[in-house]
């Protein structure tokens, strides 16, 4: 018992120590976890200023998103929707010749028109979404 009450009084001391030492660095005599974090800062805006912040973007640049490009939607029920079969015509809500809507993530960025090109299909982007306005549709 008495080992264990000198551990109790060894860690108060120890605990006052550690007091009294950040009352010292409160006062000016060791830099300030605040400090030290403004200067991190101030070496992070420093960086993007120099050029750094180039090789920041090419770490997400390889990042896999997944591109839509929707024709149109539609409702159906679940009867109807047991009753399709193969040749069996879904009619959709847009119409021919209206813009496709592009979308990455299920996030509406662009529209565009159907293209062919060596026998594939594709779309080439007629409008697309400025990353203010789309900031602005996730606000609301």
């Amino acid at each position: 018992m008495a080992d264990n009450m000198n551990a109790q009084d060894q860690s108060g001391e120890s605990w006052g120590a550690a007091v009294a030492e950040q009352d010292g660095s409160a006062a000016g005599m060791a830099p300030t976890a605040q400090s030290v974090a403004a200067a991190a800062f101030q070496d992070f805006g420093a960086a993007a200023h120099r050029g750094e912040r180039q090789n920041d973007i090419d770490f997400i640049l390889d990042i896999p998103v997944q591109l839509t490009v929707e024709l149109g939607r539609t409702k159906i029920s679940i009867k109807n929707l047991l009753q399709l079969a193969q040749g069996s015509v879904v009619e959709l809500d847009g119409m021919a010749g209206e813009p496709m809507n592009v979308l990455v993530n299920g996030c509406l960025i662009a529209q565009g028109e159907v293209v062919v090109v060596n026998d594939k299909f594709g779309i080439r982007l007629t409008d697309v979404i400025t990353p203010s306005e789309r900031m602005r549709k996730l606000d609301k």
